[in-house]
């Protein structure tokens, strides 16, 4: 396939990059005219909070279908119900509520328990008659600017709910923008030239724009929070520039040693162009396991995120190579630096690592062993919770408002819990026995600071209590408050505690119970993708196993950083924040993923080495010297893309960008650059064994079989003895 692909790329380049460019404008154009609607919903079937929300959708049909929000108010001096000031209030709600899309707005008031004790702090009620994904900037800014009334009467306003979601969203322009500058500077001293060090962030800035850009449209028609744009924007950056790069520098090696342009491009798509395919193929296997976590946010997540790379995959191998047959030869213009062109060029300081390495494997392993393990250690000490609105930046408005809400109305206010009940049979009204019983139970339990009067639903069917617990949302105490009220017996009705305290618990809970299977299907799919690309059993199962050991790196960094709080100053957050429950799971899928990358290019030099000689050691050392700048260029770009993240307002983006950047930069240096090569040189030729059944089932041809030979004046004189450097090793039970 990847041959005719690299046919038509080489034959019609001009036809290829036409289509590509009409792509690119159509989705471009689309994302203006339409937009990108995000919605930060957090459905889990099966679970005691979803069970609640449903319940209480159809015993209050029509209100779960509209978006609603609050305006926190906040009287520095004086109350908020000085006269002046409730007239005020009362001039800005008839103001709000002439804005466009607002049904509702309702002042506060101490008989609707929208002030606080002491009168400085309340809020006004907001009803749109837009869905919550439908909630802009310019909205909010309208509602704030209809509030002028209570500004002139010194009473501070700040968007709460999901109007404080909508008034901090931004683009990440300025943070890729970091990553992209890293990128550049790693490509210029990588490849020496401007146009060449250019080209792959043209391909992944092209691969984004389709990707992300449909992932954005496609909100239109399913909900999509918006950390699966930013996620799919890491990684499709990431992803985007290293596979380009691995094409680009294999054409380039092959111009150097003599190739003709249109023989160089169909050679690297169908040498490096496999190897992008098959690290590609391994990235959306792992995210597909997520399939098995039974969350929908997951879920979302891992398709959204699959599509971006499965874009950079095909930008790679077919508009790439486009472009690298109208250039030819003018690929290294602009040169900044002199030197060999070929990036796969052996590296001399990764060379002499190699010999090192297979010199004394067993010290080099027992050595990165312990270094991993350190690294490692905290993961036992991981615990799991929800973010809240206390750990945005300070000054925000989600922050602020939590400030204000916390400080008039108890710190649980900003997390109210939704208990509904089920009587067994209708009950007659709100002073029902079963239901004005299970109010007093949950007054009487501990954690508890109010609880509202129930609400009936129109057919009796259902009550709501409005649970406000003593806790902060992000503190444990108050997901404990859950399974106690959970646990509370109720005589004559069913129980369910809904809120997003309460699915964020249930989140949890769910991702630690499914996190064995995932991984376990994981390592199985991911192995069998690399059995026949490799035709080596063992060589398959050692990666699955070795990608395990950056993503422990990954979590012990997060627990540190996160959850003990080393350094989390320095990322912008005032203190240590609990790791949100879906985190661990999908930072697993992803770096998987990306750490197979790495694997799947230094195991296609490898094989490419030992299909020439047979020498397993001078495989390893020659895979090393070859892979190892290139690698350390990708790692190096794909860590500065993750970390130009970490300034992110949201702490799970932050937790996402620290955690991949970590596990890329361990993958990179001491995983595939020690742990790898000296367990390969350890277990010698049983690395390649493969049984002959086996070897008659599988394709005949794997990565690194059709790679083109080296020059005859950078092979080794052979050996007295021994066979030369381009016949086929026959040993026993191997290809």
């Amino acid at each position: 396939m990847l041959r005719l692909v690299a046919a038509m790329c080489a034959r019609r380049p001009w036809t290829v990059i036409a289509v590509w460019l009409v792509l690119i404008g159509a989705v471009a154009a689309a994302v203006l005219v339409f937009g990108r609607p995000t919605e930060n919903s957090l459905s889990l079937p099966g679970s005691d909070a979803q069970r609640a929300a449903d319940v209480q959708a159809k015993a209050f049909p029509g209100e779960a279908d509209d978006a609603s929000g609050t305006l926190v108010l906040h009287a520095a001096a004086g109350t908020l119900e000085d006269p002046a000031r409730r007239d005020a209030m009362a001039r800005a709600a008839e103001r709000i509520e002439a804005v466009p899309h607002v049904r509702k707005a309702t002042p506060a008031s101490r008989q609707a328990g929208t002030v606080s004790a002491d009168g400085r702090t309340g809020y006004l009620t907001i009803a749109l008659d837009v869905r919550a994904r439908d909630v802009d900037r310019a909205l909010v800014r309208r509602i704030e600017d209809a509030a002028a009334p209570l500004d002139a009467a010194g009473v501070e306003t700040v968007p709460g709910g999901r109007l404080a979601e909508a008034a901090e969203r931004s683009g990440g322009a300025a943070r890729e923008a970091g990553g992209l500058v890293v990128a550049v500077v790693v490509l210029l001293a990588a490849l020496g030239g401007a146009v060449a060090a250019g080209l792959p962030i043209a391909m992944a800035l092209a691969g984004l724009v389709c990707g992300v850009g449909a992932v954005g449209l496609l909100g239109h028609a399913t909900a999509i929070p918006p950390v699966a744009a930013t996620l799919a924007t890491m990684i499709g950056l990431g992803v985007g520039i290293d596979y380009s790069l691995f094409v680009l520098s294999r054409y380039r090696t092959l111009l150097a040693r003599g190739s003709a342009v249109p023989e160089a491009v169909r050679a690297a798509v169908t040498s490096s162009g496999a190897s992008v395919v098959f690290a590609g193929a391994t990235v959306v296997i792992a995210l597909s396991g997520l399939l098995l976590g039974g969350v929908p946010v997951l879920r979302t997540l891992a398709w959204t995120s699959a599509l971006v790379v499965a874009v950079a995959v095909a930008v790679a191998v077919t508009l790439l190579p486009a472009v690298l047959r109208v250039l030819g030869g003018r690929i290294d213009a602009l040169r900044v630096r002199r030197g060999r062109g070929g990036s796969h060029a052996p590296s001399a300081v990764w060379e002499r690592l190699g010999g090192r390495v297979t010199a004394r494997p067993w010290r080099v392993l027992i050595g990165a062993a312990a270094l991993l393990a350190v690294l490692t250690a905290p993961v036992t000490a991981m615990t799991l919770g929800q973010v809240d609105a206390g750990s945005d930046p300070a000054g925000s408005a989600p922050r602020r408002s939590y400030e204000l809400m916390a400080e008039g109305f108890g710190p649980g206010s900003n997390g109210p819990l939704t208990v509904v009940a089920v009587p067994a049979t209708k009950a007659a009204g709100p002073d029902d026995a079963r239901i004005t019983g299970l109010a007093d139970s949950i007054r009487r339990t501990a954690g508890v600071a109010a609880v509202s009067a129930p609400r009936l639903g129109a057919d009796g069917t259902a009550a709501v209590l409005r649970i406000t617990p003593d806790t902060a949302p992000a503190d444990p105490a108050t997901a404990d408050l859950v399974r106690r009220i959970r646990a509370l017996p109720a005589a004559g009705a069913e129980v369910h505690v809904g809120g997003p305290v309460a699915a964020h618990a249930d989140l949890a809970d769910r991702a630690g119970s499914r996190m064995p299977l995932i991984i376990g299907v994981v390592l199985a799919l991911c192995a069998a993708v690399l059995l026949p690309a490799f035709r080596a059993p063992v060589v398959a199962v050692k990666a699955a196993v070795m990608n395990l050991i950056s993503i422990g790196a990954a979590y012990g960094a997060l627990t540190a950083v996160f959850t003990w709080g080393w350094g989390v100053e320095l990322l912008g957050l005032d203190g240590p924040v609990p790791i949100e429950g879906y985190v661990p799971m999908m930072l697993f899928a992803v770096l998987f993923g990306l750490s197979m990358d790495y694997e799947v290019f230094l195991l296609t030099a490898v094989r490419e080495e030992w299909l020439r000689h047979g020498d397993d050691r001078r495989a390893v050392s020659g895979g090393l010297a070859a892979t190892g700048r290139i690698i350390s260029a990708a790692a190096l770009i794909m860590v500065g893309v993750f970390a130009g993240f970490l300034p992110h307002h949201d702490p799970v983006i932050k937790m996402f960008g620290l955690g991949m950047a970590v596990a890329v930069a361990v993958d990179a240096t001491v995983v595939r650059g020690l742990l790898v090569p000296s367990a390969m040189v350890l277990l010698g030729r049983a690395n390649w064994w493969l049984p002959g059944w086996l070897d008659r089932v599988l394709p005949q041809s794997g990565i690194g079989s059709h790679a083109p030979p080296p020059p005859v004046a950078d092979a080794p004189p052979p050996a007295a003895g021994r066979r030369e450097s381009g016949d086929r090793p026959r040993t026993a039970g191997l290809p």
